[in-house]
Formats: C-alpha cells, structure tokens, sequence
C-alpha cells in the first residue's frame, strides 16, 4: 500500500533547468513533489518545446511570483529557413517549402529591422483568449480569428551560428514576445519562409540559468538534500531596494500600517526587519512607505 504524502511548508526559489516535452505545470508539480511542498507556484510558462530557465516558487515566495511577470527574458534560438509550419516551430504540419538563397551577410543586414520597438501580431497556436476560449482550441479546429498587433521591444539580437538554411540567435527582450513569431517574420522578410526548431530560455529578469538545476540531479538526491538548492524567498526581489526598519517599525508594518520612507525610495522596496524579510512595501503620495505584500513571521529566509 503506497504511502500517504505528507505536504510540508516550504519556502523558498528554485531555479529549474526545464527539459523540452513537458508543460511548465508539469514541470512544477514534479518539483513540488520533490519538496513535499504544500504550495508552489510559477513565475510564467515556457512552451513544452522549450527548455531552460523556469524560476519555481515555494510557500511564501509564491507571493512575489508575479514580479518577474513583466521582466525581460533571454533566447537562444534554433531557426531553420525553407519551410513554414502551422504552429510556428517543429512541433507543428508543415505549410509550405521554399527554396533558400539568402546568405549570412543577408540575414545580418536584416537583423537590426527587428530590433527596438516592433509589431508583432500573436500566433493562433497560443494561450491568449477570444470570448473565453484559447486561441490554440480554436486553432486545432481549424478556425483563425483576427489578432491585433501588440508592441513588444526587442532589446538584442545577435546572431551566435550560421550554418544555413538553420542559423541560432540570442534575443533579449520583453515580456508578451514570441520567439516563434519572431523567426516567421525574418523568414517572411528573406523572401523563404522559416520556423523555430529548438528554444531555450537562459534569462529571467536578474535570474540566470547558470544557477538552475535539473530534476534528475534533484531526483538523484534524497529529499533532506534538496533543499541546497532552495533559494530564500526574497530571491526574486533583488532588483529591488532593500528598506531595514527599527523594532518600532517592524511591529507597525506587519500590522499593515505605514513607516516613513528612507530618502531615494521612489516606487517599491523589499522590506527587512528583526533579521528577516517582512515583505514588499509601497511609497504612496502621502511620501510613506505602506505594505503592498507581507509574508508569514518565523520561518522566512533572507539573502
């Protein structure tokens, strides 16, 4: 008779190395599993074709999951010119055939055309909704609907291989960019069309995938291990300024009342406090900084 899990507070970041073929719910529920954590939570999806990069959060870190919603990512990107798809990538039924006869001096004339602030009009093969269904239901039925170009930045573009008709870039760019509607669109400026053969993401705002792990090197460690690779809740927050408040104040925050605001505070602050993360805090037009977002007491990790 199998077990009964026993689902435990954990608090914390992991870094996972996603492998390709799986969906990045799938991915956060093996990793949950492996923690025995009792809540967890993404930072954003990766299409399952992709691998690398995908920031997991445990316990009281789901609470700041949404603040790397909107940061920049990092690519590298497989793109193989000649032949379009329906999905955009590999995974989809070819469309059509081209003959390629552009060259890599061509490809890096194109390149800056696409850098900076551009168009890009979604792919039916996504998550995006029209009244309340996903765009890639309607698209396996073999229905299209009009999409409205959305602005997105492309912040670099390097070329890092050619070896035509496939060629690999590295993009950095912002939140809402599809690198598989990116590799159509040079394709379709070539004159031959193109798709996205492999993606893997290598950055997420200050996250790095140099410090992810797998899940067969967490697997291959018993659970008491694991959690070396667990980092403190307020990983996610670097970014921020940091704000330390006296005793006084640390019992008036956590109540959800305001402290005065340290010179230099302009927006949000990562907030510390008695040795340990209280939260997020808030400047307000009153010029003090309120709670935005507080954490549970006692077991929060601090960098």
């Amino acid at each position: 008779m199998q077990q009964k899990r026993t689902w435990k507070q954990v608090d914390g970041v992991l870094l996972l190395d996603k492998p390709g073929g799986m969906t990045s719910n799938d991915a956060l529920q093996k990793a949950r599993r492996l923690f025995s954590a009792a809540k967890a939570g993404h930072t954003g999806t990766l299409d399952p074709m992709a691998t690398g990069l995908l920031p997991l959060c445990f316990g009281e870190a789901t609470k700041f999951s949404a603040d790397l919603l909107d940061a920049d990512k990092t690519y590298e990107a497989q793109v193989l010119l000649g032949i379009t798809t329906d999905t955009g990538d590999r995974e989809g039924q070819v469309l059509e055939t081209r003959p390629v006869s552009c060259t890599e001096a061509d490809l890096r004339q194109l390149l800056p055309r696409f850098m900076g602030e551009i168009q890009q009009i979604p792919p039916m093969y996504s998550a995006l909704k029209r009244d309340g269904r996903p765009l890639y239901e309607l698209a396996r039925e073999g229905k299209e609907v009009e999409r409205q170009p959305r602005q997105i930045t492309i912040h670099a573009l390097e070329l890092l291989a050619w070896d035509g008709p496939s060629f690999t870039l590295r993009v950095c760019c912002s939140k809402g960019t599809y690198i598989r509607v990116l590799a159509e669109d040079i394709g379709k400026a070539l004159g031959c069309g193109a798709h996205l053969t492999a993606l893997r993401r290598t950055q997420v705002g200050p996250l790095s995938l140099e410090r992810a792990v797998t899940l067969e090197t967490l697997m291959a460690q018993e659970e008491a291990g694991r959690g070396q690779y667990l980092g403190a809740v307020d990983t996610l927050l670097n970014t921020l300024p940091e704000v330390v408040l006296t005793a006084e104040e640390v019992s008036r925050f956590a109540h959800g009342n305001p402290v005065d605001a340290p010179t230099g505070i302009t927006e949000t602050a990562r907030v510390y406090g008695a040795g340990r993360l209280l939260g997020v805090g808030m400047l307000r037009a009153d010029g003090r900084l309120w709670p935005k977002r507080l954490i549970a007491g006692g077991d929060a990790q601090q960098a």
